[in-house]
C-alpha cells in the first residue's frame, strides 16, 4: 500500500521506498508534520541521527526553505542506501551510511532530529554542543505522560526527565496524537 495522496511528494516517495525495503519502523505522519513545520523556521544545516529509510528526512525536506540543508546518518547500510534513493537528485540532502557520530564535525545544527534508537547514545550531554544557540532538538516516540517526574513502564523515564530539565535547553513535551508525544528542546 502506498502512502496517502495528501502527503508531500517527497514523503510519498519515502513511504514507497520503505514499503519496498520491508521497513515499517518510521516517523509517524503527526511527528512528520511537526518536523516539516519546525524545518520551515530554520536556516543553515539540520541533521537527523537515525535515517531509517528516510521518512523523517523526507518530512524535514518538505519544510526546507532557501539554501538550508539536511545531513542524515544511518548505521544500517541497507537502510541508508534505500534512503539515499529518495534524495539522489537533491543537493540539499545528504544521506550517510555511518554512525551518527560522523556528523559531529558538521555542526552546529539549527535543528537536530534524534531518531537513532538507543536513548543513551543520544543523551543531552552527547548532543548539546552539536546544536547552535536557538537551535532545536526533536525527540519522538514517547507515550504521553501527564505527571512529574515522567513515567514509562512503571518507572521514572530518566531520559525524558533529563531533556525536560536540562539547564542548556528550554524544552516541552508535545502530544502529536492521543498516543504519541515528542520533546522539543531549544538550546539556550
Amino acid at each position: 500500500m502506498s502512502a496517502p495522496l495528501d502527503l508531500p511528494a517527497v514523503v510519498r516517495r519515502a513511504f514507497d521506498v520503505s514499503r519496498r525495503a520491508g521497513y515499517v519502523s518510521f516517523c509517524r505522519n503527526e511527528t512528520g508534520r511537526l518536523l516539516a513545520t519546525l524545518a520551515a523556521t530554520r536556516t543553515g544545516t539540520m541533521a537527523e541521527f537515525g535515517t531509517g529509510c528516510g521518512v523523517g528526512t523526507a518530512w524535514l525536506r518538505s519544510g526546507l526553505r532557501g539554501d538550508a540543508r539536511i545531513l542524515t546518518a544511518e548505521l544500517d547500510a541497507t537502510l541508508a542506501e534505500a534512503a539515499a534513493e529518495i534524495f539522489v537528485d537533491d543537493p540539499q540532502v545528504e544521506v550517510r551510511s555511518a554512525d551518527w557520530g560522523t556528523l559531529r564535525g558538521q555542526g552546529p545544527f539549527s535543528l537536530l532530529f534524534l531518531d537513532s534508537g538507543e536513548p543513551t547514545a543520544v543523551s543531552v550531554d552527547a548532543v548539546a554542543d552539536l546544536v547552535e544557540p536557538g537551535g532545536i532538538v526533536v525527540l519522538d516516540d514517547f507515550v504521553p505522560c501527564e505527571q512529574w517526574p515522567p513515567m514509562a513502564d512503571g518507572r521514572v523515564d530518566a531520559m525524558r526527565e533529563r531533556w525536560l530539565s536540562d539547564h542548556r535547553f528550554t524544552a516541552a513535551e508535545v502530544m502529536v496524537a492521543s498516543d504519541a508525544a515528542a520533546i522539543i528542546a531549544t538550546r539556550r
